[in-house]
C-alpha cells in the first residue's frame, strides 16, 4: 500500500502514514481518541483500526496504558503496523488482522477492559454515492451497525467502557443495540457550529451498567468568525485536552 509522506497528530508527538487514495484518519479519530479514558494498566481494544489514526493518538495520550488494534483489511493492518514502529509504541500497541462479523471469541483473546470504535457511517448501499474502493471498508459497514455493537459487547468485560463515535441521527439506534447488555450511558453532542445540528455524537457506555442516561455539554468544534476552531476543540486536537466523562 502506498503511503503519503508523514502526517503529524496531537502537535507533532503521532507521526503517521496514511494510504494515498484511501481512507484518512481526520476529526471523528481525533475525537474518539480523545473520548478514550482507560485507566493506566488496563486493556483496550479498537475495532477497525485503520492504519492507526486514533489507536496511535489514544496510546500517546494514555502512556501507561496497552492497546490492540483489529483491522479487516491486511494492507491497511501492514501500515498500523508499519505506524506503531514509527512511534515506537511495539511494546504496548498490538495490530490484529480481524473482522468484527466474526466472533470475537475467534480472536483467542481475554475481554478487554475498555473498547472504542467508529464505525462505518452507513450499512444501506443506495444511501450514497458509492465511495471509491479503496474507502469502502471506512464508509460502508456490511453486517451494518448491529454487528459492530455486537462485537464490541463481547469484546469486553463487565463493567468495562465501550466508547463510540458516529452519526447523531444513528444515536437511537446505538442506544437500541447497546441497551439489552449495557447501560450508564453518557452522550456528548459534537456541533460544527452552535447554531447547528449536532452532526456526530460521541457515546460512552458500561457493559452491565445501570445509572441514568446522561446528555452531556456539547462539544463545539467552530467558532462564528476568527480562529478555525473553537479553544476547546484546538486543546483536544492538540492533545491539551481530553474530552472528559462525568
Amino acid at each position: 500500500m502506498d503511503a503519503t509522506p508523514e502526517d503529524r497528530l496531537l502537535d507533532g508527538r503521532v507521526r503517521l502514514r496514511q494510504a494515498l487514495g484511501g481512507y484518512r484518519a481526520g476529526l471523528d479519530a481525533a475525537l474518539l481518541a480523545a473520548a478514550c479514558d482507560a485507566p493506566d494498566g488496563a486493556r483496550v481494544l479498537e475495532a477497525g483500526c485503520g492504519v492507526g489514526g486514533a489507536l496511535l493518538a489514544a496510546a500517546a495520550r494514555r502512556p501507561l496504558t496497552s492497546f490492540v488494534g483489529l483491522e479487516r483489511d491486511p494492507a491497511a493492518a501492514a501500515l498500523a503496523r508499519e505506524n506503531v514502529a514509527l512511534n515506537d509504541f511495539a511494546d504496548r500497541v498490538e495490530i490484529l488482522e480481524g473482522d468484527v462479523a466474526l466472533p470475537f471469541k475467534a480472536l483467542g483473546l481475554p475481554p478487554f477492559d475498555a473498547v472504542m470504535a467508529n464505525p462505518p457511517f452507513f450499512d444501506d448501499p443506495t444511501a450514497l454515492r458509492a465511495p471509491a474502493a479503496a474507502k469502502q471498508g471506512a464508509w460502508m459497514a456490511d453486517g451494518g451497525l448491529a454487528a459492530w455493537t455486537g462485537f464490541l459487547l463481547k469484546a469486553v468485560r463487565e463493567g468495562g467502557t465501550i466508547t463510540l463515535i458516529h452519526r447523531a441521527d444513528r444515536l437511537a439506534d446505538i442506544l437500541a443495540l447497546l441497551a439489552p447488555k449495557a447501560g450508564s450511558f453518557q452522550v456528548r453532542p459534537v456541533h460544527a457550529h452552535a447554531d447547528a445540528s449536532a452532526k456526530r455524537v460521541l457515546v460512552r457506555a458500561l457493559k452491565t451498567g445501570k445509572a441514568p442516561l446522561a446528555l452531556l455539554p456539547p462539544l463545539v468544534l467552530h467558532p462564528s468568525e476568527g480562529a478555525k476552531h473553537t479553544a476547546e476543540a484546538e486543546a483536544i486536537l492538540r492533545g491539551a485536552a481530553s474530552l472528559a466523562w462525568t
